[in-house]
Formats: structure tokens, sequence, C-alpha cells
């Protein structure tokens, strides 16, 4: 089977399978409506609906086993939604950093289920620690010094730090227990924007056949998260978001 002028062309010399551009699923055979999604596999997105508050366990194992076969997916988090790998992808990274249009000095976020997944990849302090324990999980994204856990490739390149973060969200915190391993993140902001699409449904067009999979829960928000470099003595706030700053002394009481 190869492809022509949009439309998938079969081997069989009367069968002609096109494309349905409206949905990226449909498609027509012959005159006939069928769904192709199976037969094209990864060469096109797949949306699912999940409830935010209470995500459906299978559609959930979906997104895991999608992110275990290789995949680059789109997901909730507490303040916007991210697009998504597993650490030790490369292609998917690739893809990744084509749909942001970043370099290596871009920071990559390790969203994590807990502090013992932060300490796997970084070495943290008491200090640091304690403030880590008062903020996660929320919606901040800490810069800390990462150890040989952590890929070369994924690092920033100037720095060698890395981004950790621990959602208040259902859907990733289930996601993250499933797959059992942090995910490799960036924000769902394409080239040419300056904030992230506040659903799925503003982004679909652009999306379409460059991601494998979206988990969609409906709006998360434009509000982007708090961001603390945690490598000094003293925090910095790299970008005030959504997590409060009082909790480093900074911003007012609570």
């Amino acid at each position: 089977m190869d492809t022509r002028g949009g439309s998938f062309v079969s081997s069989f010399p009367n069968l002609l399978i096109r494309k349905d551009a409206s949905n990226g699923c449909d498609a027509t055979v012959g005159g006939y409506g069928v769904r192709v999604c199976a037969l094209f596999g990864a060469s096109m997105t797949q949306y699912l609906n999940v409830h935010a508050r209470n995500p459906q366990l299978r559609l959930i194992r979906k997104a895991a086993d999608m992110l275990r076969s290789g995949g680059l997916i789109v997901y909730p988090t507490d303040s916007c939604y991210a697009l998504g790998c597993t650490m030790g992808n490369k292609d998917a990274l690739d893809r990744l950093r084509q749909i942001r249009q970043v370099d290596e000095h871009h920071h990559f976020t390790l969203v994590c289920s807990g502090l013992s997944d932060i300490a796997r990849y970084t070495n943290v302090d008491n200090v640091q620690y304690r403030l880590l324990r008062m903020t996660t999980p929320g919606s901040y994204v800490f810069i800390l010094k990462a150890n040989r856990g952590v890929p070369k490739r994924v690092l920033n390149g100037r720095r060698k730090t890395i981004g950790l973060r621990v959602p208040d969200h259902a859907v990733v915190s289930m996601l993250l227990e499933e797959i059992g391993e942090p995910i490799l993140s960036s924000t769902l902001i394409l080239p040419g924007e300056e904030l992230p699409a506040r659903d799925v449904d503003e982004v679909r067009d652009e999306l379409r056949n460059q991601v494998d999979l979206v988990l969609d829960s409906g709006s998360c928000g434009v509000e982007m998260a708090t961001v603390v470099d945690l490598t000094s003595d003293a925090p910095s706030i790299v970008r005030e978001g959504k997590g409060p700053l009082h909790p480093f002394g900074l911003g007012g009481a609570a």
C-alpha cells in the first residue's frame, strides 16, 4: 500500500481508499464509508474522551500502552495540556522537539507520581526536600540538577538540569501509576503561540497525525505552572504561574 495525492492506494487495482480529511479516521472505500484507524495504526491520532475527576481505567490503559509502545501523547494536567512520551524514547522526543520547535537548551519536565520518583532522578538536600514536600502535588515545575538516571539528551544542554513536576490531576496520576515511570513532558504550546491551548479542540487540526493519542478531559485553562529554580541556595522564580509563591517566602501570605 502506498499514498498518492492524499489518498491511500491499496495493492488491489480497483480499490481506492481515501482518508476523510474531516476527522482523520473515517475513510471512503469504493464509495462506502468505513473506519480505518486500525488499518493505518499509528499514522492517525486517536482521541479519547476521559473524565477529569473519575478517569475510565480502560482509557488510561490505552494511553499507557501507547506510551510503552513508543508513542507521543497529549494529556491534561492541573494547569494546562502537555505533550508527553517515555524518557527513553528518542524518536518520540525528536517529534516533541519538532512540534514545539525547541533546541537542546529547552527545559523538559519529568512528570512524576511523587517525591520518591523525584529522588530517583535528582540529588536533593534537606531544604529542597522540605520545599518539595510542602508544594507537591501542585502546579509547580522545579528545576534541579539531574543525576545519572536521566539520559543526557533530555537535559538542558548548558546546565545539565531537568524540570520535575508532580501534578494534582486525577488523569495524569492514574496514568503515571499505570505506566510505572515518569512522563517526559513539555507544555502544549504550538509554534507562533504564546499561550497553551485551553482545550484540545482548539488545536485538533494542528495535532492531527503529529501525535499518536490525545486524552481529552475538557478545558484545562491557559495558566501555566509556576517554575522554581532550586539549583542555588535560595529558590528563584523563573516563571510565575498557577502555583502560589508564598511557600517560597514570596508573594505574601496564603
